[in-house]
């Protein structure tokens, strides 16, 4: 029988280490992992389902699970939500504010694994591995043409954690790197080496464009139908942030049309919006569009460090001190 004067903390996400799991257990908590059904992820979950399985817990370490105004209701004794990584655009902060509770995210766990996804989608693009696969396994040596990332123009959407460990990375490309930023900060692009310029110049003269940007009203769809008309029919697009960041229908007739020359993928509009799932399964199918399952952040170490920044803002706050400011996104206490 658990010892009721413990805390009781709920985790929904895969993979959660036990150095973590020690961490909670060294600090007065008792740990249950979710089990949740194969190949679904927290973000599947029902409303009810997330109340039946976080019945009693005093801090939450979600991955992509809504956290809104009537699951919170559902939930009195819950005093944390602490994501598993950085976007939280499904988490509702006024309404977690507006029930006295805390929730955070991991800053600083995961850029270096998807900085290195990054560029590892730009290469795999670029020298079109794909095709090389594919045609190899069908017993077809010959040699499809790539296209070098060296000295290359790449265009940086967003200039947060992740976007400067990608710019820090193509230093060693040699690259011209080109930043939009809708709040510049000239200290972080003279450290890059990058050069400040606006949307459409960034869109017209990068071979590359690449998106670090969080998912928010303004952002929403960024790159759509007319942005993809001022990209080179040359250049490749690269998203590794948040699928709702990209119109995906208008991404692939650009693709299909051959408006641009190729993309790679982490990320789908279909992850939130279900009916464009057809839209995900044709831009998969394309022999010029290299896909991972948004896996940017997913490596043992990646994932063992967000999960230590959880498990860290999760006791702070069930001892009643303050997580670290930066990872605070909302405080009703």
């Amino acid at each position: 029988m658990l010892d009721a004067r413990r805390k009781q903390v709920v985790v929904t996400q895969k993979f959660f280490d036990e150095n973590s799991i020690g961490f909670l257990a060294e600090h007065g908590c008792d740990v249950r992992i979710a089990r949740l059904p194969a190949g679904k992820a927290d973000g599947g979950l029902t409303e009810a389902e997330l109340v039946e399985i976080l019945e009693g817990a005093d801090g939450w370490i979600v991955g992509h699970a809504n956290v809104t105004a009537s699951l919170l209701k559902s939930l009195p004794q819950l005093r944390v939500i602490a994501r598993r990584g950085v976007g939280y655009e499904r988490v509702d902060t006024d309404a977690v504010n507006a029930a006295g509770k805390v929730a955070t995210i991991a800053v600083g766990g995961n850029d270096a694994s998807v900085a290195d996804h990054t560029l590892c989608l730009m290469l795999a693009v670029g020298r079109r591995l794909k095709e090389c696969q594919s045609g190899l396994a069908g017993g077809d040596w010959s040699i499809p043409l790539g296209s070098d990332l060296y000295r290359k123009t790449v265009g940086v959407i967003g200039l947060g954690r992740i976007g400067r460990g990608v710019m820090q990375r193509l230093s060693g490309f040699e690259v011209k790197s080109l930043v939009y930023s809708p709040r510049p900060d000239w200290s972080h692009s003279l450290a890059t080496g990058g050069c400040y310029v606006d949307m459409e110049t960034l869109l017209a003269e990068s071979d590359i464009v690449t998106l670090h940007t969080p998912l928010n009203a303004d952002t929403h769809k960024l790159i759509n139908k007319a942005a993809l008309a001022r990209m080179k029919k040359t250049a490749v697009l690269i998203n590794t942030s948040r699928g709702g960041l990209v119109d995906d229908a208008d991404l692939l007739a650009a693709l299909q049309s051959r408006q641009i020359a190729g993309a790679g993928l982490d990320v789908f509009q279909s992850e939130s919006e279900p009916g464009l799932e057809e839209v995900t399964r044709q831009l998969i199918g394309l022999p010029n569009v290299v896909v991972t399952p948004h896996v940017g952040a997913s490596t043992v170490e990646g994932l063992n460090r967000t999960n230590l920044i959880a498990a860290q803002c999760v006791v702070a706050v069930l001892e009643g001190r303050n997580p670290p400011k930066s990872s605070v996104i909302a405080d009703g206490r």
